[in-house]
């Protein structure tokens, strides 16, 4: 009887193992992402870079309440094979208590990007960059570099680009290995895309302004076919709201507004399925197959915001969005037979 219960019981066990490993091959937009230590993924407002045929996702290390969009511990850092099962790598750049360094604990750093430089064999990280105590006031961009893709990253310095604001950022690195940095500016109405340096760690002074006076932030870019597509949000703080899709034949524009890529109920539509957007993926091996990441903000407990993951589908040559509650790569499979 005992050998039998225990038969039973290893049984349930490898089904309940199976079924949950079954599980992790499964993006579920808006539920707990669990990574290899079994904690909710902590990398917000965050990019990923395809490295050595691994993802390396980087993003906002949130804490707990009312205090954790503020109270920065800095950037974390996971890596994966297959974008769903996710190895915590730890903090790749840390806050400092050492008051002269504007590092210090009590600023803020969002959406960190970082791209990889060939040449210089240097991963570059930029990331939006508020001082302590002044709120959103200072509008920097700062830079941190590392020899080693999961760090730690050495803090270089922080500026506002070209003597200019610097708020919602990200960063796109084009066939040619030219790289962009491109963010909300002038108070949030406008979008600044400026060239870096070869080396990624400055600016060559080349920018161009994008969709004036339309407050855009958020921006999120991929290309296709020789376009460039952009999509952004607009300013309502940590509320959601409808996404905006640009396209252009070249990166530094001009960019024309396509309107609304998401597809679903009004509700779903005017919140971008409650989510903001911060990056999009292309995913190594698959054409033309791309993922739409977006953050669902909780501020009142910020180390409980969700993860909105999408595959981004075409309609009538335009890049869409619609929720879907489970779904895996193989839906690229299904898309483009």
């Amino acid at each position: 009887m005992k050998i039998f219960l225990i038969g039973s019981i290893l049984l349930l066990n490898a089904v309940f193992l199976f079924a949950q490993d079954k599980n992790t091959n499964q993006f579920t937009p808006g539920k707990i992402w669990l990574d290899n230590k079994g904690v909710h993924i902590n990398a917000h407002g965050g990019g990923i870079l395809f490295h050595n045929k691994m993802y390396y996702w980087f993003g906002e290390h949130k804490v707990a309440g009312d205090a954790g969009n503020k109270a920065m511990v800095g950037v974390h850092v996971y890596s994966s094979k297959n974008l769903t099962q996710w190895k915590d790598e730890g903090i790749a750049l840390s806050v400092v208590e050492d008051t002269t360094s504007l590092l210090v604990k009590g600023c803020i750093i969002e959406r960190p990007k970082v791209i990889y430089n060939k040449k210089t064999k240097t991963f570059v990280m930029w990331f939006h960059h508020e001082l302590k105590g002044q709120g959103y006031k200072a509008a920097l961009t700062g830079l941190a570099i590392s020899k080693k893709i999961t760090g730690p990253y050495r803090y270089i310095k922080s500026v506002n680009p070209l003597g200019q604001m610097s708020r919602d950022m990200t960063l796109y690195v084009d066939d040619d290995a030219k790289a962009y940095h491109i963010h909300s500016s002038e108070n949030n109405q406008t979008l600044h895309f400026a060239e870096l340096t070869d080396d990624y760690q400055d600016f060559t002074g080349r920018y161009t302004r994008v969709l004036e006076g339309k407050a855009n932030e958020a921006p999120a870019i991929f290309k296709k076919e020789g376009k460039y597509y952009m999509i952004s949000s607009g300013t309502t703080g940590w509320d959601p709201n409808p996404a905006r899709l640009s396209v252009a034949d070249h990166i530094m524009g001009p960019w024309k507004e396509l309107g609304d890529p998401s597809r679903g109920t009004d509700a779903e539509n005017k919140t971008t399925f409650w989510s903001q957007s911060t990056y999009i993926l292309p995913v190594y091996g698959k054409k033309n197959a791309f993922i739409y990441m977006g953050d669902r903000w909780t501020p009142k407990n910020a180390i409980d915001g969700r993860y909105i993951w999408l595959p981004i589908q075409f309609e009538e040559g335009k890049p869409i969005l619609k929720w879907l509650d489970q779904w895996d790569l193989s839906f690229f499979n299904n898309m483009f037979m």
